[in-house]
């Protein structure tokens, strides 16, 4: 009885919604769920902790900065470990003969184009930076067709927090 129930609500599932993609100008402070095409200018690794020999099971910590921008501006994003991809092992196969090639893939590296998806502005030192948490996505992309603004870099604008009093 349980199996039937579990097939109706598999087969009554939702369709997923088509991604809304949002431009960089458009980012505002502590907001989230945003997915955008973005190309990749510059990954600077700024935490490097490899983890001590009798960590087996404990990967390395990895953290770049990589300033990333569309037709509108740019943004620090904050890569962590697998978003880094540093090395990443890539195989390529051949349905009849197995992997016929090993790629290695850096994700973030500059020319690079990204999809991120379900991202979200945190706040660093007044400042905004992008994330994508456990929740998102870093996918590479085919190149984008279009010239990033650099002129316009959201991260270079400082925020400050004020408490207003109601009267």
């Amino acid at each position: 009885m349980a199996s039937s129930n579990s097939t109706q609500q598999e087969g009554n599932k939702p369709a997923k919604r088509k991604p809304v993609f949002t431009k960089v100008d458009q980012l505002k402070p502590g907001t989230n769920g945003h997915t955008l095409v973005a190309k990749v200018l510059s990954s600077d690794t700024v935490v490097h902790k490899p983890r001590p020999s009798s960590a087996h099971n404990l990967k390395p910590t990895v953290i770049a900065e990589c300033l990333i921008g569309d037709d509108t501006g740019t943004i620090v994003f904050t890569a962590r470990n697998e978003q880094v991809g540093l090395g990443k092992r890539c195989f390529v196969f051949n349905s009849a003969s197995g992997p016929i090639m090993v790629v290695t893939v850096d994700m973030m590296k500059a020319g690079a184009t990204v999809i991120l998806r379900n991202a979200k502005i945190d706040m660093f030192k007044g400042s905004m930076r992008m994330a994508v948490d456990k929740w998102g996505r870093v996918e590479v992309t085919d190149p984008a067709d279009f010239e990033v603004k650099e002129d316009n870099n959201l991260s270079l604008v400082e925020y400050e927090l004020v408490n207003v009093v109601e009267e």
